[in-house]
């Protein structure tokens, strides 16, 4: 079946796969096709319309941990990623604490500004290093921009504590055994498609 399939449609994807992916994520077929390759391989941690859910990345805005260029989300796909956050065990409860309000500060939350004040020391010596000294994060490492309203583990307190106190683990599983480098080229344009529609030309 798999076999009869391939067959039918893969001078389809040939054809697309020799078009820019820009160009792919403005075409209505390409885009109907790679929805359902979406929607097969994608939409059960991202959900079906993209937006995902907690611990699993929204691709409908601008906000990447690896880049939204074609090229960032094509590896995305093929190799996959492993995101790691170690936990910080070295602050204590309280100091997490202190870390968690300096985040949330960085942000414009609500936060207490004693905590605010010892825990920039606390980001400074132990987060900076991949967070980056503006907290804006480092796309080379996944390491996510601190001073947005964008929360992949959730934005209280508790979860922001856990999170340094606990660290966090996220694998993004590698496609390229399974799809073929057409098929992926087509699934990054309609990924890429689902925020240039919110970030025209990103």
């Amino acid at each position: 079946e798999v076999r009869r399939a391939d067959e039918q449609y893969g001078p389809i994807y040939r054809k697309y796969a020799a078009r820019d992916v820009k160009e792919l994520a403005g075409d209505a077929e390409a885009r109907a096709m790679g929805q359902r390759l979406f929607l097969n391989h994608c939409a059960q941690c991202h959900a079906s319309d993209g937006a995902g859910s907690r611990g699993f990345p929204n691709l409908t805005d601008n906000d990447w941990l690896y880049g939204g260029s074609p090229e960032a989300i094509k590896t995305s796909i093929s190799e996959g990623r492993n995101g790691v956050m170690p936990p910080y065990a070295g602050a204590g409860a309280e100091g997490a604490r202190d870390a968690a309000h300096f985040i949330l500060s960085l942000s414009g939350r609500p936060s207490d500004n004693l905590r605010v004040f010892r825990g920039k020391e606390i980001f400074q010596s132990n987060c900076a290093a991949c967070h980056g000294a503006d907290a804006r994060g480092n796309q080379q490492l996944g390491a996510p921009n601190l001073t947005d309203r964008v929360w992949l583990h959730g934005s209280s307190e508790s979860a922001i504590v856990e999170t340094i106190s606990k660290g966090r683990m996220s694998q993004m599983p590698a496609h390229k055994d399974f799809l073929s480098a057409e098929k992926i080229h087509l699934l990054t344009a309609y990924i890429y498609g689902l925020s240039s529609r919110v970030a025209p030309g990103k």
